[in-house]
């Protein structure tokens, strides 16, 4: 198979060649100045699922999963994590046991599953900072659970989300990472010394830096600076346009640099539904006319994001006046980076994973065209 596009990273005509599921060749040719974009596919790593589909559903079914990971493919992501988010031991197994009998079953769900997050259990107790998580279901590190989980997923859990108040978090930490377990640093009201113990424990990221938070924090020091002023941390954030104003989005992203900003939608498992009240395992959550996702009657707090990756791609280059290559290395190489995965490269001899898309130059709005994954067409659309 033969594409013609523009390289989304030097934005000029390119042939590009596809043999037995890789890139063959990726050679510049003369003439393209109105062809589409072309780059690797996205990676979101904080995703919990799609169109009344989340992927922590204690009932949650194989065909329902294969549903939900498929329908992100329109969004040019060719790979995620689904997340699943506090919940009770059981529902958290079953979440777990179904993505392993999915990938299990189909290897395009193999391949799209680079990893599950673990968003939670292990997280602060207050209103604010918890988010819209269950309050009864918060509980303190557990590294047997962990394990059983872990067993359950069939070694899928890459990366998990805790406050480092947690009771245990620093040596739970250590054995996260030396078990192949990236940690991220969310849902807190550590104090600055809680912070850096996680941090020389192995903790590498911040989970959606900004939100999970207090709506009012004492000026210096608090959780937010002491985790944007780490080297070590590298910050995710979500770019919908909707949970960071744009001027916290560029100050994140002036602070850190573009290698150590990760972008993720944290799509809702209500993303995608129309607007109304929706109760989940006994929470009751609202899709405004908006597209916001809050606790239903509580506007002022969100409940993940009802937009998806590509979204979060355009909102970042206007918040920041970054390039289209660097928002996409965001949703790409770094979160691959930070979780030690591999994942969809723009490189001759790499997997053919990738998307081609135009983009609205005043809003820098994306519209994905084709979807590729593994070299199979997975979303066209016309």
């Amino acid at each position: 198979m033969n594409f013609h596009a523009r390289h989304y990273r030097t934005l000029r005509p390119v042939k590009v060649s596809v043999e037995n599921g890789i890139f063959r060749s990726i050679d510049d040719i003369v003439d393209g100045d109105d062809l589409p974009f072309i780059a690797p596919g996205l990676f979101d790593l904080q995703i919990n699922g799609i169109n009344g589909t989340w992927f922590s559903d204690e009932n949650l079914t194989v065909d329902q999963c294969l549903e939900a990971l498929q329908a992100h493919y329109q969004y040019g992501i060719t790979h995620l994590f689904p997340t699943l988010i506090t919940n009770s031991f059981e529902a958290l197994q079953n979440g777990f046991s179904v993505i392993r009998q999915a990938c299990e079953q189909h290897s395009w769900a193999n391949r799209m599953v680079l990893g599950c997050h673990l968003e939670g259990p292990y997280i602060a107790i207050e209103d604010g900072p918890r988010g819209a998580h269950p309050l009864d279901q918060v509980r303190p590190c557990d590294w047997k659970e962990l394990q059983r989980l872990q067993a359950a997923s069939g070694n899928r859990i890459r990366l998990l989300t805790l406050a480092p108040e947690s009771e245990g978090a620093p040596e739970f930490i250590r054995k996260c990472v030396a078990n192949g377990i990236a940690v991220s640093i969310g849902h807190t009201a550590a104090s600055t010394g809680q912070i850096a113990a996680a941090v020389a424990a192995g903790a590498t990221l911040s989970t959606h830096l900004g939100n999970g938070a207090h709506g009012t924090l004492r000026r210096h020091p608090n959780y937010i600076w002491d985790q944007l002023g780490e080297p070590r941390l590298t910050a995710s954030i979500i770019a919908d346009g909707q949970h960071l104003p744009a001027s916290v989005v560029r100050s994140f992203f002036f602070a850190k640099g573009k290698e150590n900003i990760v972008l993720t939608c944290d799509a809702s498992g209500l993303a995608g539904c129309p607007p109304g009240v929706y109760n989940f395992e006994g929470n009751s959550f609202e899709v405004l006319k908006t597209g916001h996702v809050v606790i239903a009657g509580q506007e002022q707090f969100l409940a993940g994001s009802g937009v998806q990756t590509d979204v979060c791609i355009s909102t970042m280059m206007q918040m920041t006046g970054c390039s289209l290559a660097d928002a996409w290395d965001m949703a790409t190489i770094n979160p691959a980076r930070i979780t030690n995965v591999d994942c969809a490269e723009f490189e001759v001899g790499k997997a053919a994973n990738f998307v081609l898309f135009e983009q609205e130059e005043t809003s820098s709005e994306l519209k994905i065209l084709k979807t590729v994954a593994a070299a199979d067409v997975v979303f066209d659309s016309f």
